[in-house]
């Protein structure tokens, strides 16, 4: 289940903040390499192993609201089968109901992440449609920069640009390590 993976998100998240630490904690996510504005982390063992690539935004607006972590992930769970799955961390929660929809724009493309969850001041989201995740993923690695637009519950709408820069070495490192 998506979820199951919610409370380390944001705590990986964290870890974005200090991308040159090489553990977080005991047992904690390793940085394993750096490409451009993309890190690479492991963590977890054998049935638990998680990769993920993680960038933070080069810019956020509004810039005056206060926020937690921001981070976008791409994780695969090689026991899983499960390669590539894109998730948000906002860093505030987000509004929920039929219309709270976290967009993402690459180009000329977009892309919804509609399931939701949020654990008390902090945001997550997920594509709702798996099929989607890959026509993601191959705009992100053919991309320079992609716009996350999401609503608080509050109602303040954000808009967060990353570069693209890196993406695809750190999935082909993902590919490539994470097994």
């Amino acid at each position: 289940m998506r979820f199951s993976c919610w409370r380390p998100l944001v705590l990986l998240a964290a870890l974005a903040m200090f991308p040159t630490a090489q553990a977080a904690e005991p047992g904690g996510a390793l940085l394993t390499a750096t490409f451009r504005d993309w890190f690479v982390y492991r963590a977890g063992e054998g049935s638990e192993l998680n990769c993920f690539a993680l960038s933070k935004p080069r810019s956020s607006d509004p810039g005056n609201v206060e926020r937690g972590e921001i981070a976008f992930l791409i994780s695969s769970w090689p026991a899983r089968n499960k390669q590539h799955e894109p998730s948000i961390v906002s860093g505030y929660a987000y509004r929920e109901g039929p219309d709270s929809a976290v967009r993402v724009q690459i180009g000329g493309d977009q892309f919804e992440f509609a399931l939701i969850r949020n654990d008390g001041e902090a945001g997550g989201a997920w594509m709702e449609e798996v099929a989607q995740e890959g026509r993601l993923i191959t705009a992100m690695k053919g991309g320079a920069n992609m716009t996350v637009t999401g609503t608080s519950a509050d109602g303040t709408l954000t808009r967060d640009t990353y570069s693209l820069a890196g993406i695809t070495a750190a999935l082909d490192n993902i590919e490539a390590n994470c097994n």
